[in-house]
């Protein structure tokens, strides 16, 4: 793949014209409140494939298809009871998994017969998503495996030498306000299942789902089959150690980088990536560690913090010849 100097890739603010390149084949990265994703046509298998060869992901992992509204998810998978009554959760970091209709092609699904959806609350992307008048397809905008993008100067550093400024862009809409990925939950299997924890809580969707459906979601189970169930993600090039709020005063400044945000999970969750990349590029302190302090395990958004961390601690061996994101 052709490099660029990473200058060259266009930063707009027009969503029309963000939704013109997408139609001409162009991707797009796009604000989300989660974090920043990579845009492609979801009708269009040509321009999915370059997301994949952007990120240097697998062409198995499913990608999250984004749509403007109720009417166009329908078009793009079946909502049964238990999504009707989730969907007022959009637009929200929340992602739906169901069965696909034949607008969405395998291509953006892995193969897989399912797809997942979600409707943004951003207002830039939803204004762009109308104006496309279809789906995309938009996994981070990041190389495979690595650390988030939570800012459009995250993303041109990350990708843009790999992007063509001629037909490709990003759409600046500042900082993500949530910060981690969105809750992924399963609506093809009985009970309904968390893939990955999120901003939306297990208690959240019981409360939903159980006057339809009569039982509560589950943990996940089951083969990768959503964007972040691989054991190790989310990663900085430097290894990651975690430490529970109890243990904090026990951390030595030496050859470490601290991240202690565990007093506020939404401050934690809304800086994580961003603290992660700072932390990494630190050499002039002399730290060959991250050491990030791990908010309460409360169900909610620090359970979702304290998921992403693990991961991005996690052995990596099996990351050193494809990177995931």
């Amino acid at each position: 793949m052709d490099r660029r100097e990473p200058g060259d890739l266009p930063v707009l603010t027009d969503a029309a014209e963000a939704a013109r390149r997408l139609a001409d084949g162009g991707l797009v990265a796009i604000p989300t409140e989660t974090v920043y994703g990579l845009a492609a046509d979801a009708t269009d298998p040509v321009a999915v494939a370059r997301v994949y060869d952007v990120k240097g992901r697998p062409t198995d992992h499913p990608l999250i298809v984004h749509v403007a509204d109720i009417e166009t998810a329908r078009r793009c998978c079946v909502l049964d009871s238990r999504a009707e009554a989730l969907s007022m959760l959009w637009p929200g970091p929340l992602t739906m998994i169901l069965p696909r209709t034949e607008l969405v092609p395998a291509a953006v699904t892995g193969g897989l017969e399912s797809v997942a959806v979600r409707i943004p609350d951003h207002p830039l992307t939803l204004e762009m998503l109308r104006h496309l008048g279809g789906p995309v397809a938009a996994p981070s905008a990041n190389r495979f495996g690595r650390v988030s993008p939570t800012t459009a100067d995250h993303v041109v550093a990350d990708i843009g030498t790999l992007l063509d400024p001629v037909r490709d862009a990003v759409l600046d809409g500042g900082p993500c306000l949530v910060g981690i990925e969105s809750t992924i939950v399963d609506l093809t299997v009985q009970p309904a299942q968390i893939l990955r924890p999120g901003a939306v809580s297990g208690q959240l969707l019981d409360r939903l789902l159980l006057p339809v459906s009569g039982s509560p979601t589950a943990a996940a189970s089951g083969p990768s089959r959503a964007s972040g169930m691989l054991a190790s993600h989310y990663a900085p090039a430097r290894p990651v150690q975690l430490v529970e709020r109890e243990e904090r005063d026990t951390i030595g400044n030496d050859h470490t980088a601290v991240i202690d945000r565990s007093d506020d999970p939404v401050e934690a969750a809304r800086h994580l990536y961003d603290d992660l990349r700072r932390a990494d590029s630190q050499p002039a302190s002399g730290a060959t560690t991250i050491t990030v302090v791990l908010p309460a395990d409360d169900g909610g958004i620090g359970t979702a913090v304290r998921d992403r961390l693990r991961k991005a601690a996690a052995p990596r061996d099996h990351h050193r010849t494809s990177r995931d994101g």
